[in-house]
């Protein structure tokens, strides 16, 4: 599993943010490495999400400052990649993978056994903030479905009767 700092679910105001001083400089290393600064967007993205289990608005910002590109720019590329998170998610997020082989064996009764087993629906977080619920369109393990990934981990195949061992060892 990845090592992250815990989730902040407060949402901070755009002109409160600023970056921590070890993921700035992360970001200015990681800037270093092209000759197009908006090259390093996607990573500067995953440091901060590193650190606040999301990206808030005043991190887009910040990023920007940092890059030398507008809020929009910044902004394209977080809500083009489905693994940077724009809204708070909860200590663990399960990505559900919905390709063609995971639909072929067995995608929709693992999906609703968990959405039975944790009370949510995809784009939801449990009551205690233990696991958000999101869809995947792939997760390049074909040879596992139907699969799942938690907190950067997969698993596959899974059944149904899988989940509660499975989701056990995550609080």
């Amino acid at each position: 599993m990845m090592a992250t700092t815990p989730h902040t679910t407060e949402l901070i105001g755009s002109d409160r943010f600023e970056l921590h001083p070890d993921d700035e400089a992360a970001i200015l290393r990681e800037k270093e490495h092209y000759e197009q600064p908006q090259a390093a967007c996607i990573e500067a993205l995953k440091i901060v999400q590193r650190r606040h289990g999301w990206v808030p608005d005043g991190a887009i910002m910040a990023i920007g400052r940092l890059l030398g590109l507008g809020f929009a720019a910044v902004d394209g590329v977080a809500t083009f990649y489905s693994l940077i998170f724009r809204q708070p998610v909860g200590r663990h997020v399960i990505l559900v993978c919905d390709s063609s082989s995971c639909f072929l064996t067995g995608y929709e009764t693992l999906k609703q056994a968990l959405v039975e087993k944790l009370g949510v629906d995809y784009g939801a977080t449990t009551a205690d903030g233990r696991f958000t619920l999101l869809p995947v369109c792939c997760l390049g393990a074909c040879d596992g479905a139907p699969a799942l990934m938690i907190d950067g981990e997969t698993f596959g195949p899974v059944t149904p009767e899988d989940l509660s061992d499975l989701l056990e060892g995550y609080e």
